[in-house]
């Protein structure tokens, strides 16, 4: 009856619009105050516990990274960019907007950050050349989605800190997938160009593509020097979000002046703003973590698998359809604190490897960023093109398709997309 009640209210609170973070932390309280077995002060102490780990100090330093380069104009470079190269393929706008994204999401890490800093600019300019708001806004939030899969990736620092696995392997692992991702896209854009009869620009000469190519090499180095501190053991994955901080300030303040000292307090405010909120996220369901081992859910949870999905292939479609329901309701990161540790230690009794079920968990929820009701990818980039949220969802539904493919394939033959952590000892 507790456990029922837990549920109701986390539910209520949750349909009521009190955000995630609250509604963890209210019902961890309201469920450890109605037992008698477990003192109160254990959900300070658990809050606490859930942050003390060096590696969940990346997180704030890759989002203090993305705002530094949104507010520096970086995406503005990448576009030219980005045009220069695909742009005189069928649909060229929609091809770099597809293009720019995979950029991004290596600089950013952040598949929202990619929408809003992405989507101002490329939406208005698509609609200029008579593409469809439909066509715009799928396109946008689609290609948003590879932040998530594409080193560095927020959410993966904290996978990595929840399931107790290799940072560095995570980025290496989402490498081939979000990039699979990004070109089938690609070839699904090219279609849907010639079917409506969508523009090209005109072929940029070799001098040209160098030209802007050299503009924006300074932030396309940023995954490489991440990456490559990570792999080389040169860096911990902390250490790395601290360089890609100093480096993204260097670029913006002294190498391009995009950004002034003035500008900093927004950009500081902005990032504590939204680490808090995941970090107290995290906090808090750490305290909820605690009521959840009481009740020995994990345990019930790898029992029903074990009886009713006793093959792997069974247990990694139902991984698949839990993530893919959950990221439509509740955030990335609350959704990974609370569910990985419920169905990692049955991955880990049936043989699956940590590391390529957490890449499949990352797919999936990156789908939940582009559907309702959460979708937030969806939301900001419908607001940006005035389109109707359902409208816009239809647009995007073959976009979805090919991400839940690439899925599919990351799945169930990882010899071909997982081979990249295998190669280094990270």
């Amino acid at each position: 009856m507790t456990g029922l009640l837990l549920v109701l209210l986390f539910a209520v609170l949750l349909i009521i619009g009190l955000p995630i973070a609250f509604v963890i932390a209210v019902t961890a309280y309201a469920g450890i105050a109605m037992l008698d077995t477990i003192p109160m002060t254990t959900v300070v102490q658990r809050m606490f516990s859930g942050l003390d780990s060096f590696i969940l100090l990346a997180v704030p330093l890759f989002i203090l990274a993305a705002n530094i380069m949104n507010q520096g104009k970086i995406s503005d470079m990448l576009i030219k960019f980005a045009v220069s190269l695909v742009g005189h393929i069928k649909g060229g706008l929609a091809q770099a907007n597809i293009v720019v994204s995979m950029f991004f999401g290596g600089i950013s890490g952040a598949s929202t950050a990619d929408t809003a800093g992405v989507g101002k600019i490329l939406i208005p300019n698509m609609l200029r050349e008579k593409y469809s708001k439909e066509t715009s806004v799928a396109v946008t939030a689609a290609s948003s989605t590879m932040g998530m899969i594409i080193p560095p990736s927020i959410p993966m620092v904290i996978y990595g800190s929840i399931a107790n696995v290799s940072v560095g392997k995570m980025f290496m692992a989402g490498i081939i997938p979000g990039l699979a991702i990004g070109i089938a896209q690609m070839i699904y854009v090219n279609f849907v160009a010639k079917k409506h009869g969508y523009p090209s620009h005109q072929r940029m000469k070799v001098a040209e593509i160098l030209k802007e190519g050299l503009k924006s090499l300074p932030p396309l180095l940023t995954p490489i020097i991440i990456l490559g501190g990570i792999v080389g053991g040169i860096v911990t994955p902390t250490e790395a979000a601290v360089i890609a901080c100093i480096y993204a300030f260097i670029l913006s303040f002294f190498f391009y002046r995009t950004i002034k000292i003035k500008d900093l307090m927004p950009i500081l405010y902005d990032t504590l703003k939204l680490s808090s909120l995941t970090l107290f996220a995290l906090a808090a369901a750490s305290a909820l973590g605690r009521l959840i081992s009481y009740y020995n859910l994990p345990v019930v949870i790898g029992n029903f698998f074990t009886q009713y999905m006793p093959y792997k292939w069974m247990f990694i479609i139902a991984v698949i359809l839990l993530f893919l329901l959950i990221g439509m309701i509740l955030d990335t990161v609350p959704a990974i604190i609370l569910f990985v540790p419920i169905v990692l230690p049955t991955a880990l009794n049936l043989g699956v490897d940590p590391i390529h079920i957490g890449v499949v968990i990352m797919m999936c929820l990156a789908i939940g960023l582009v559907t309702p009701p959460y979708g937030l990818c969806l939301l900001l980039a419908s607001q940006i093109a005035k389109l109707q949220i359902g409208k816009s969802f239809r647009a995007v539904l073959p976009y979805i398709g090919i991400i839940l493919v690439v899925i599919l394939l990351v799945a169930f033959v990882p010899g071909v997309f997982m081979w990249l952590p295998t190669m280094f000892d990270i």
